[in-house]
């Protein structure tokens, strides 16, 4: 290099000659193609114009080099050992991994059946961590899983079809209770229920919940001979009285500590009636001022579940569902089944119009149509007069339309007969009577 910066004369003839390293190149979805000039072509027959082609001398008694790939599809494949290779097959999975590394691992794949296998599972592995889905299960996956097992290999002692409701609440609110942390416990919930013509409420707690479910479960524990968690014969029979007695005693857990005797509980409720076969349905549980048969029973628990899961998801925030079809018909069903005699009884209490047409039991008697729309739907014919009468849709003087899971509010009484989305057509008098009958079904 001389003095001024410029290289000399004859080392810039030296390095004419040699070949140079490429400078980088833009890629190829970045290059206007179209304004780039051709090179001229030659004239048919004619060889290459001199010069064209540089001249490239090679040393004496040197074996040629093969020719060069175009750098675009030259590939470098370095020759990395089998450990390193292995540990590059989640990079790969992902599309983390450089080209050079990532024709490295392609071509190691061909040759390693052990590392092909794990780069397959990895890559349907990625699939599943998009975030745009829920992150919940599906409420039916429960239900589907089971079915398929059982599908496979059949229960010895399968639950009872009567039981299934209960079996299926209980375990989707052991669910919720699963996902919640400690703090959320202790998070207030407010009950509501209907007494006469007003809504009555009551604040707790979700562990006071639970425990509210225990309590009048117990009620079917001593039906089937199991012990009862309030202590035996000297248990109130009133829900309500049973509840309080609970709570105010003080060996009660007021956290998550709960769940696990409540889940055995229902856990040994299910087992029992699925040993104790099919005469133990008609047992008659008694709740202090009625009975109903350990079935029926089972379906009032079953209810009172999923309403208190519902109270308890929405003081925590979570997605909580309404069982499923089957399982939502036979709780209307019970509660239209107990509603001629919910009717009887308010009108002892004066808060029910007069009987009109009193007529022998069994016999028809004047009825309201309930028709359920939606979600566990149905007809239902309730009789006004008596409950030993016959709803019958000869002799229907009013109809009543309303959404199952509307229906079961008013049931548990979260809203009022006044606020029910009702479509309404004939007496109203006994429309009235009936509204008000569904609401007084709900309790503590």
């Amino acid at each position: 290099m001389s003095g001024d910066g410029r290289e000399s004369e004859g080392g810039e003839e030296e390095v004419r000659g040699a070949r140079r390293i490429p400078g980088p190149r833009g890629a190829a979805d970045d290059l206007d193609l179209e304004s780039v000039p051709l090179p001229p072509l030659p004239p048919p027959g004619s060889a290459a114009p001199a010069g064209s082609v540089p001249e490239q001398s090679l040393p004496e008694q040197s074996v040629p080099e093969p020719p060069e790939a175009p750098e675009a599809l030259m590939t470098s494949v370095p020759d990395l050992p089998h450990r390193v290779l292995k540990a590059l097959l989640g990079a790969w999975a992902l599309s983390a991994c450089s080209a050079e590394e990532t024709a490295a691992v392609e071509e190691h794949l061909t040759a390693c059946a052990p590392c092909a296998d794990e780069a397959l599972r990895l890559r349907d592995a990625v699939g599943l961590l998009h975030t745009d889905g829920s992150l919940d299960l599906d409420p039916t996956l429960r239900s589907r899983v089971i079915d398929g097992c059982l599908g496979r290999r059949p229960a010895r002692i399968p639950v009872p079809e009567w039981a299934a409701p209960y079996d299926a609440e209980t375990a989707r609110l052991d669910a919720l209770l699963r996902d919640i942390g400690d703090s959320e416990w202790h998070a207030p919930v407010r009950l509501r229920w209907f007494e006469e013509e007003r809504e009555v409420t009551r604040r707790t707690t979700v562990a006071g919940v639970i425990g509210h479910l225990m309590a009048v479960d117990g009620l079917l524990s001593a039906a089937l001979g199991l012990d009862d968690p309030l202590g035996g014969g000297e248990a109130p029979l009133d829900p309500t009285e049973r509840t309080e007695r609970y709570w105010s005693s003080k060996r009660r857990p007021a956290t998550r500590a709960v769940r696990e005797p409540w889940r055995a509980q229902s856990h040994e409720l299910i087992r029992t009636a699925s040993f104790a076969g099919r005469n133990v349905a008609e047992a008659s549980v008694s709740y202090g001022a009625f009975a109903l048969p350990l079935q029926d029973a089972a379906l009032d628990r079953a209810f009172e579940c999923w309403v208190h899961g519902g109270d308890i998801a929405d003081a925590v925030d979570y997605p909580y569902e309404a069982p499923s079809a089957a399982h939502l018909h036979r709780m209307i069903d019970l509660a239209a089944r107990l509603l001629p005699a919910a009717v009887a009884g308010r009108r002892r209490s004066g808060l029910a119009g007069p009987a009109k047409d009193l007529v022998t039991a069994g016999a028809p008697g004047r009825s309201v149509h309930l028709e359920i729309e939606g979600h566990g739907g149905g007809d239902w014919y309730i009789a006004l007069d008596s409950p030993a009468a016959l709803g019958s849709p000869e002799r229907v003087v009013a109809q009543v339309a309303l959404d199952g899971v509307e229906f079961c509010r008013l049931a548990a009484g979260h809203i009022s007969p006044v606020e029910a989305a009702a479509g309404q057509e004939g007496d109203r008098e006994a429309i009235r009577d009936v509204l008000f009958a569904t609401a007084s079904l709900s309790r503590l």
